[in-house]
């Protein structure tokens, strides 16, 4: 992503706790000549999140865009799951998106001005078996969202803020996912590379419309909209088919990146394993649209049952009304 920013033109503040991951992100936009300023960053410490955003502005002068993309995952059934490695997941993958997007309010609101883009995920609506630490931050950050925006609408606020919810991305996420199985994390479905993901949340930015969400790929569109019509039979349908598609046939090596234990020592780059069979293009969808076709096709409905109700109506009426107006004449009286 941060390679995306820096070829339209970015100046790009990178945010992470690992100086190799760091280096190799910084290269990378230097490559594309772009302007790099790397920050070591624990994104569960709001005290580090609130400096780097300082060090940015006081470099830069102001903070125009602010993502947020942290994450870390334990894949596992619930009661397996300690009470330690709930609270990892959350600091890092609810409260690291809190803490970034305080700071960037604190920058953002004397000027009246800037973006905030939420990474979400379609497991924001669909919640799924073995990651309920997961899902649960991934809720969290959308009720977040969710009452943020009401806020800024009511102080009346230039402040856009969204989220754009993904589906599988072919990220080094999967190498990472702290397993309580053999084998290694694997995505359920259609997986996408993170340069098509990374252009769609940067076409957000430059964007002077910005939607309130955005649904990225047919599998986020398949799961939110089962959320929402089915969720019952989602369950039942989650439970048969996602619990084992979700391990791999990967055994987990003694030495394998494991972020929930510590940072990596080594840069990981942008891609995971599944390049061969992760795809280049994806659907970006605006829901507004979706639920505005569904509003007109549902009018379209009503409107179309109230003129046939009414002709029916009318018919039976006009057939009723005749001999009615035959018993309503008086009879002549002798």
């Amino acid at each position: 992503m941060a390679a995306a920013f820096a070829q339209r033109g970015f100046r790009v503040a990178l945010l992470a706790r690992v100086q190799a991951g760091l280096d190799g992100a910084r290269e990378g936009v230097e490559r594309l000549g772009g302007e790099p300023f790397a920050i070591m960053t624990d994104v569960a410490d709001p005290k580090q999140v609130d400096a780097a955003a300082r060090h940015v502005a006081d470099r830069w002068g102001r903070i125009d865009v602010w993502v947020n993309a942290a994450m870390e995952t334990v894949v596992g059934p619930v009661d397996t799951i300690s009470a330690e490695e709930f609270k990892r997941v959350t600091d890092v993958t609810y409260l690291g998106y809190v803490h970034g997007t305080l700071a960037a309010l604190r920058h953002m609101r004397p000027r009246g001005a800037g973006t905030i883009i939420q990474i979400g995920s379609a497991l924001a609506y669909r919640a799924i078996p073995l990651q309920s630490a997961y899902c649960a931050s991934k809720f969290a950050i959308r009720g977040f969202t969710d009452s943020l925006r009401t806020e800024l609408i009511h102080d009346r606020s230039p402040i856009r803020l969204t989220m754009v919810q993904l589906p599988g991305v072919n990220t080094p996420q999967f190498d990472w996912s702290h397993m309580h199985f053999a084998h290694r994390h694997q995505p359920i479905g259609a997986c996408y590379e993170p340069e098509a993901v990374a252009q769609a949340v940067v076409n957000i930015a430059l964007s002077s419309h910005i939607p309130r969400e955005l649904w990225l790929g047919l599998p986020t569109l398949q799961a939110i909209a089962g959320a929402m019509a089915a969720p019952g039979f989602t369950d039942r349908y989650l439970a048969r088919h996602s619990y084992e598609q979700q391990i791999s046939d990967d055994p987990v090596l003694p030495g394998d990146p494991d972020e929930l234990l510590g940072p990596a020592s080594e840069d990981h780059g942008a891609r995971g394993r599944f390049t061969e069979g992760a795809k280049n293009a994806l659907i970006a969808v605006d829901p507004f649209h979706l639920r505005s076709g569904a509003l007109l096709a549902g009018l379209g409905l009503l409107a179309g049952a109230f003129l046939f109700g009414r002709a029916r109506g009318g018919a039976q009426a006009r057939g009723v009304r005749r001999p009615n107006r035959v018993r309503a004449v008086p009879t002549p009286r002798g």
